[in-house]
């Protein structure tokens, strides 16, 4: 229909027979459609077939044509589009080829003027009917198996081969276009229903990777291309709003909600970003300048997370039939966390300390403990953040908060190292909780004596397995010296009122060692104590470390005094002897 009302249209100009075109354009025109009850999908590509040739014979030819002459088209596409979002609510098929018809007519005819009802209408027709891709994952999911899981992949690769597929592109396009000169009611609903659309993609991916992860990657092959063209379209959208929405001499203003909006979107679609768009990186540095500026937008930011309770619950739509839901091996949501944790450092300072400690810091220790690496370090990341974040005005409760949270962190990084916790992360937590909370705090005293315990339990199960572990130490990768090491950096970097504390228990974890292990560690604090500009310390440690060698060589000779008896008497006597010299100490 569009190409024949293209030839017509053409044929009549080119023949001067201009009265011709009219009566065409008069019986399209929408009070024609209306009082004859006309079947609107043939009527709009006529209608583009009509601007189309008209735009094509302004140029080839170089006619000026009269406004009103383009004006009748563009007013039967604006009547179409209006019915079609008016009947948005009927899933029918003439109502779907209608919003088909409208978005195919437009990449054809160019661009038309801006109207709320196309602009409407283009976002349902790319949504439900060329990008559909949360309605196909809900079908792979409602039948996994046998000829069902077939039927879906057929539909699936139907879809692929379809116009419809095809023009997503340029249809986001206008979308875009279309946007861009609409007001701020238009353009809030356009937004809403994308990021609905991006959060319903998420819950049905989430649960259609679940099922098919390990029986059906074929289906999830082919459902990995619509998913690009989606991921693609919600990010070259969501840079359209940043260059309209997030400038603070936008007509609106700098809104938050819109900020979050974005954010959210893409954190719902983070699974499917194979590489790093321009795009993307535009909308995501506008967002996120927008949440380090204005506390209410990190907020909403921080309350847009799914809760801990909504990660450790399987998907709605998923049957596991009696097996255990796994969060780690949901890979779908440890992507949208992630996303989460890298962009929460940037405003970890306005965030409200209540929804820190209610929100966020139950899913950062959920994930602090997770299998996946970047996860991990991500989790620890964020803790390093917020421990080195503070505010005037709430400085006191944001420093008891640090010190509540710390006695977890310590323990659950601890609990799992060093199978599950990156020492970087360990490490880089650590000094920030030394360097940041207040001086002698106790959550700094318990992880000291928490370093040393398990300094302890690491070492005697590297020395059971090797023999030789003292002998190459220096090239050792061992996670017990890993540990050894951060205690002796503590040296430097702890408050002086815990600086006390710290060589006692380092004095109690040396004199613990076999001899072996004691002479090394003493060389090594030795060299760190000789390196030191730090005039403070460095008298009390050499003397320290003079005590330290004086016990521990005591030890040895008392140990080879009594290398001969047995009994537990005499051992006792050794152990209790050695104590007191370390008290004193």
């Amino acid at each position: 229909m569009l190409k024949l009302m293209e030839w017509l249209v053409l044929g009549f100009v080119e023949s001067r027979k201009m009265r011709n075109v009219q009566v065409l354009l008069e019986v399209i025109s929408p009070e024609k459609c209306e009082s004859e009850g006309y079947v609107l999908f043939p009527v709009v590509m006529a209608a583009c077939g009509a601007l189309r040739a008209l735009r094509f014979a302004a140029v080839r030819l170089r006619l000026d044509f009269d406004p009103r002459l383009k004006e009748a088209p563009e007013r039967t596409i604006r009547f179409a589009a209006e019915r079609a979002t008016v009947e948005g609510r009927h899933d029918d098929d003439l109502h779907r080829i209608l919003l088909q018809c409208v978005a195919l007519g437009l990449t054809l005819c160019g661009q038309v003027t801006f109207h709320e009802s196309v602009l409407k209408c283009v976002c349902m027709a790319l949504l439900e009917e060329l990008l559909p891709l949360p309605c196909l994952l809900r079908i792979s999911v409602k039948s996994p198996d046998g000829n069902s899981a077939e039927l879906a992949k057929d539909q699936v690769k139907q879809h692929q081969d379809s116009i419809l597929f095809r023009e997503a592109g340029p249809v986001t396009g206008i979308l875009c276009n279309q946007y861009s000169f609409a007001d701020e009611k238009a353009k809030d609903y356009v937004e809403t229903r994308v990021c609905e659309y991006a959060q319903e993609l998420y819950h049905h991916l989430r649960a259609a990777v679940l099922l098919h992860q390990a029986k059906r990657k074929d289906l999830l092959a082919e459902l990995d291309k619509i998913a690009d063209a989606a991921f693609f379209m919600i990010v070259v959208f969501s840079a359209e709003i940043t260059k309209h929405r997030m400038d603070a001499n936008s007509p609106g203003g700098l809104q938050p909600e819109v900020a979050v909006r974005i954010l959210v979107a893409l954190s719902c679609v983070e699974h499917l970003r194979r590489l790093r768009l321009p795009e993307y990186t535009e909308a995501i540095r506008h967002a996120v300048i927008v949440n380090q500026e204005n506390a209410s937008a990190s907020a909403l930011f921080v309350e847009s997370m799914p809760s801990c309770a909504e990660l450790t619950s399987k998907p709605d739509l998923l049957t596991l039939d009696g097996t255990r839901y796994n969060y780690y091996m949901d890979e779908v949501q440890t992507s949208r966390i992630l996303f989460y944790m890298r962009v929460m450092p940037t405003c970890i300072t306005l965030i409200p300390d209540h929804i820190i400690r209610d929100k966020l810091a139950p899913v950062m220790f959920l994930y602090i403990q997770h299998s996946n690496d970047k996860v991990t370090r991500a989790a620890h990341s964020m803790m390093v953040s917020f421990l080195s974040s503070g505010t005037d005005t709430d400085q006191d409760d944001r420093e008891a908060l640090k010190e509540q949270l710390s006695f977890d962190y310590i323990g659950r990084s601890l609990e799992v190292y060093p199978g599950v916790t990156p020492f970087e992360g360990l490490a880089s937590g650590v000094v920030a909780l030394v360097r940041h909370l207040p001086a002698k705090s106790p959550a700094i005293l318990f992880c000291v004596h928490s370093l040393v315990v398990k300094a302890k339990d690491l070492c005697s199960t590297a020395m059971v397995r090797d023999r030789s572990l003292w002998r190459s130490w220096e090239e050792s990768t061992e996670p017990c010296k890993k540990i050894s090491e951060l205690l002796l950096r503590l040296i430097f970097l702890i408050d002086i009122q815990s600086f006390s504390y710290l060589l006692k228990e380092l004095a109690e974890f040396v004199t613990w060692l076999p001899k072996e292990g004691q002479d090394v560690l003493l060389d090594d604090m030795h060299a760190s104590v000789a390196d030191s500009d730090d005039v403070i310390r460095k008298p009390v440690l050499v003397s320290w470390l003079q005590s330290l060698s004086y016990i521990s060589s005591q030890a040895s000779v008392r140990e080879s005094r009594n290398s001969n008896t047995k009994n537990a008497r005499s051992a006792g006597g050794v152990e209790l002897s050695i104590n007191r010299t370390v008290a004193r100490l």
